[in-house]
């Protein structure tokens, strides 16, 4: 399995969209990675729009991204929630500054925008969140996946086989793109 010894840390919290949190958290596991589940209380159980449950391994603060080799932010209306975290902002801007892998489906590219690390990428989201990724200094594409260096973005559930196969790519270097 090529995601062997591969680390994976993902967020959540109230009101994630579960597809994009299950679908590329399952895959990812049957790739052979680990993938950690942090929201603001480690032992919390949160629920996704659709009511299915994720219970938090970690909290944000007791996470070390030095300790994983990628990022997966799930949309929904979590993302609104996440950004509004410092620690949940550093863990992004830790994870650009080396070049980590970063997965965002959805609404989850308001989280790279609170970040700041957006400024002259190329990314695609759910188009009601179109202008605020330009004003962010991105280019915007429609596109089911859009892959730029270690950023892996992706607009809504029906292109999540495309989403998870191109982050999972990026993750094991199998990645031929830009």
């Amino acid at each position: 399995m090529r995601l062997n010894n591969k680390r994976i840390l993902s967020f959540v919290h109230h009101d994630f969209e579960d597809l994009e949190l299950w679908y590329p958290v399952l895959r990812l596991q049957e790739e052979g990675a680990s993938v950690d589940l942090a929201g603001e209380k480690a032992g919390e159980v949160y629920k996704g729009k659709y009511g299915v449950p994720v219970t938090a391994q970690l909290s944000f603060d007791d996470v070390d991204p030095s300790n994983y080799d990628a990022l997966l932010v799930p949309g929904g209306w979590a993302p609104d929630k996440l950004r509004r975290f410092p620690k949940v902002i550093e863990i992004v801007r830790h994870m650009e500054e080396h070049k980590k892998p970063i997965g965002q489906i959805c609404h989850a590219g308001w989280v790279l925008i609170s970040a700041k690390i957006l400024e002259g990428k190329k990314v695609t989201s759910t188009p009601g969140i179109k202008d605020d990724m330009e004003n962010a200094g991105a280019e915007w594409l429609d596109e089911a996946v859009v892959v730029d260096g270690h950023l892996v973005s992706s607009r809504r559930p029906p292109d999540l086989p495309h989403y998870v196969k191109a982050f999972a790519d990026v993750i094991a270097g199998d990645h031929k793109g830009q």
